[in-house]
């Protein structure tokens, strides 16, 4: 299930995170990459316990708590220090699948079931670059306006296409879900949505509503791991 998440950070939030990370000291990707990922990894990064990459994950982390599409869509139940990554000219992150199990900065592990790709460059800031992710239905791209978030399962093969102009620039990080498997979470996450939309209509005290709130409530009391 890919599922975008609109403004999660605003246009003057962007603008914040930019031209902080443009002044910033960017690596090598390859220094974090595994075994098989360095060989078809091709971009930069941040290092992750710089005092600029800790200060705005953080921001982002308080962001993504008031996002309530992003709640019900996740259920997080740990979050992976977000990350940041640039691809400049000739740059790409060739198809891979990201590592099932990683480990916090706290030495505790987390199992990796849903990745997240916030943009912080503008569609017309970059030419290529497209976040490419095999699903049931074929390959879908996503190229997203600054400030927006896609979410996809962590079991997809994905790549970042060759950036050939221009500059992209994004925040990137994991979740292990409450709710590991996908297609149950998919199935929460229609539910809410059809529930939030009932009760702008009908109320928060209309009986059908209630009895939908009944029925997510109680099938992610069956569902999740908590």
């Amino acid at each position: 299930m890919l599922i975008p998440v609109k403004n999660v950070l605003d246009k003057d939030l962007v603008k914040t995170f930019r031209d902080a990370l443009d002044k910033a000291a960017w690596q090598d990707g390859k220094l974090t990459a595994g075994s098989q990922a360095v060989h078809v990894k091709a971009n930069q990064q941040i290092q992750d316990q710089s005092e600029l990459s800790i200060k705005l994950g953080n921001h982002i982390l308080q962001q993504l708590s008031q996002t309530p599409i992003f709640m019900s869509a996740a259920l997080p139940k740990k979050i992976f220090p977000p990350k940041f990554n640039r691809y400049a000219e000739a740059e790409y992150y060739g198809l891979h699948v990201d590592s099932a199990v990683m480990y916090l900065p706290d030495n505790q592990t987390m199992r990796t079931d849903i990745s997240a790709t916030l943009f912080l460059s503008e569609p017309n800031e970059y030419e290529g670059g497209e976040l490419a992710i095999e699903t049931e239905f074929g390959e879908q791209m996503a190229k997203l306006d600054a400030g927006d978030m896609i979410l996809y399962p962590s079991t997809s093969l994905h790549e970042v296409k060759a950036v050939t102009k221009g500059a992209r620039v994004c925040c990137f990080f994991w979740m292990e879900s409450m709710v590991r498997d996908t297609q149950k979470r998919k199935m929460l996450f229609d539910l809410d949505s059809s529930i939030q939309t009932l009760t702008s209509e009908r109320g928060a005290d209309d009986h059908e509503v209630k009895k939908l709130s009944y029925l997510y409530h109680n099938l992610i009391r069956t569902w999740a791991d908590s």
